[in-house]
């Protein structure tokens, strides 16, 4: 994770950590498995300068793996035996999410109501009801959220 920080710090991008680690980061726990996933605000030419800085620090980079994932708007990296995905943030949601952030212990997270929303559509419901719980969820703002993007039947 320190090296992801120093690669997307270095290109002076605005990210954040998403999927298990934003999960553990709010509701405590390890993250012993899986691959480090991030938000990264970025225009497209800069996903080259992301991978070819990438492989001069460290990470191994198969070009294959970044050419098939080109549509996804993914950079797939590897750092040791650890998978880094960077998600190019290339809607204004994603975009928005960057913005609320929040600092959760050392690590740069979206928002609890930003990664109910995504817990939400990877069906973690049992994470997305701790969430939820905590006093200063913005019930109304994820409400909000959910309708604009489409899936009012979501609304709790």
């Amino acid at each position: 994770m320190e090296a992801v920080a120093e690669l997307l710090g270095k290109l002076r991008l605005e990210w954040i950590y998403v999927g298990g680690v934003a999960r553990a980061a709010y509701l405590g726990g390890a993250v012993e498995g899986g691959s480090i996933d991030i938000v990264a605000l970025m225009q497209p030419v800069q996903k080259g300068q992301v991978a070819m800085m990438a492989s001069n620090r460290g990470f191994r980079v198969d070009r294959d793996e970044i050419d098939r994932s080109e549509e996804l708007d993914l950079i797939p990296l590897h750092f040791a035996d650890v998978r880094v995905h960077v998600l190019v943030a290339s809607n204004a949601l994603y975009a928005k999410m960057i913005r609320a952030a929040r600092v959760v212990g050392d690590l740069r997270v979206p928002s609890r109501e930003d990664l109910a929303l995504l817990l939400t559509l990877s069906e973690d419901s049992a994470s997305v009801q701790q969430l939820m719980s905590s006093p200063d969820f913005d019930h109304a703002r994820f409400n909000e959220t959910l309708i604009s993007i489409g899936l009012r039947e979501l609304v709790p």
